[in-house]
């Protein structure tokens, strides 16, 4: 499951540049864009979190 995971998040790494990321979060409108920063965030503490407990 980790290298799933892994796998998912450096393809989208490598997919998606910073400028269409802005881009899209514009496009969509601001509370959409807060919304998928804080889940992203979330999604970031949650994975440090759990790498961390072996």
């Amino acid at each position: 499951m980790k290298n799933l995971q892994l796998a998912l998040f450096s393809f989208a790494i490598l997919l998606l540049s910073s400028c269409q990321v802005v881009g899209g979060i514009f496009k969509a409108g601001v509370w959409t864009g807060i919304i998928a920063v804080a889940f992203v965030v979330i999604l970031i503490i949650f994975l440090i979190s759990r790498g961390g407990k072996k």
